[in-house]
């Protein structure tokens, strides 16, 4: 059982704590509460965030209880995102619409009857100004600085905003609220984590085991998988989406799918890596993991029909034999039937940023029936049976 609670842990604070956690639950024969918190800043989760709810879902299925803690006092306040700034605050309605929309994802892992949701606005908000700084009173800024983004913004003078050395305080208070056995998150919350531990003990509770799991990269193969990075699986992508986006990885990534995005079992996972050291075709491996991943979210056929289809879509090489996806002109808001390139690109693949898409068309990766387009401002005529290809994978065609 420790095992396989320890599988593909990159953190576990303190070394032993977890050991020691489970003896402690079995001998005062209760439930271990395991902690997650997310702020809800994008309505999406991915496979990035599938490694800790995956580690989530097997204390559960030990019997533990999970806390989904929701983030909808913090994320209204705007956190560090470790990259120099802080993350634009977002409304009450932005929180509720994300939170809703992460809570129903939830259900493709794990058992969300089973797991209590709770919200850190229902404490936080009932703090008054005096007991907020009481509670700043427990940590030093010293302490904060040993974080490394703030650390580096103070040396390479980078402003860092009040609020930002809070949050981490915060978040840890929320651990104090629900009485955390073990929380959990990826390496990037090492610091929020440990400070939860922190609190804890100035308030006379035992300290929180702190589990964190690896950061899985995106498809770029460089940076972690970020919804702002458009380098994303997400869990709710179509399954033809889903087989193109992982057979699109980097081969160096293909590893870290294995061991992170698959379900597979050990032993597959071995031989599925040896495959690949001795020489096997990486496309044949990527087109098993794609398939997996297809079948953990949504099952067998469908992996089956999207490995199909890609065959089709992608491996013949006769352009007309492609499939396109039938979009109707009267989905266009236009003058006279015309429409710069950037928007028409932007209004098919809204997923995408406006940059994104622009740097993708003045680097050849758009088409118009079949001609590369480089100017993001040039005028498309709307006609019927245009044909817009937009990247690798994208096919429309307007009817």
């Amino acid at each position: 059982m420790i095992s396989t609670l320890q599988e593909n842990t990159a953190i576990i604070l303190p070394e032993k704590g977890l050991e020691q956690k489970i003896k402690q639950a079995e001998v005062e024969n209760r439930k271990l509460i395991i902690k997650l918190g997310f702020d809800p800043t994008a309505p999406d989760l991915h496979l990035g965030h599938a490694v800790v709810l995956k580690k989530l879902k097997q204390f559960q299925d030990l019997g533990h209880q999970i806390v989904i803690v929701v983030g909808s006092f913090t994320a209204r306040i705007g956190d560090p995102t470790g990259k120099n700034k802080a993350r634009k605050p977002l409304s009450v309605e932005d929180v509720h619409h994300n939170a809703q929309t992460y809570i129903n994802q939830l259900s493709k892992i794990i058992e969300v009857e089973k797991t209590k949701i709770v919200f850190n606005s229902d404490w936080l908000d009932a703090l008054s100004f005096s007991e907020v700084i009481q509670l700043m009173s427990k940590v030093t800024v010293a302490q904060l600085m040993h974080r490394n983004d703030f650390n580096k913004r103070f040396t390479e003078n980078t402003p860092i905003a009040m609020h930002e050395l809070i949050y981490p305080i915060l978040q840890g208070f929320d651990s104090v609220q629900i009485e955390c056995d073990i929380e959990m998150g990826g390496t990037d919350q090492l610091f929020n984590c440990t400070m939860g531990r922190q609190l804890q003990e100035v308030h006379q509770m035992p300290a929180q085991v702190v589990m964190c799991m690896p950061l899985l990269k995106g498809l770029d193969g460089k940076e972690k998988m970020s919804k702002s990075l458009n380098n994303t699986i997400g869990l709710t992508d179509e399954p033809n989406e889903m087989f193109g986006k992982t057979m699109s990885i980097p081969d160096s990534l293909i590893d870290e799918f294995i061991d992170l995005a698959s379900d597979f079992t050990a032993e597959e996972k071995l031989e599925l890596k040896s495959k690949l050291e001795n020489g096997e075709n990486p496309m044949d491996i990527k087109k098993r993991v794609a398939k997996n991943i297809i079948t953990q979210y949504h099952d067998q056929s469908a992996a089956d029909l999207a490995e199909e289809f890609f065959s089709n879509q992608f491996q013949n090489k006769n352009v007309e034999e492609k499939v396109y996806e039938p979009i109707s002109l009267t989905s266009f808001q236009s003058q006279e039937n015309r429409m710069r390139a950037l928007e028409l690109c932007s209004q098919l693949k809204s997923d995408l940023s406006k940059s994104a898409i622009r740097r993708m068309i003045q680097s050849g990766g758009i088409q118009i029936n079949h001609i590369k387009i480089t100017d993001p401002d040039q005028e498309i005529e709307l006609l019927l049976q245009t044909k817009i290809k937009i990247g690798k994978r994208d096919f429309f065609e307007l009817i």
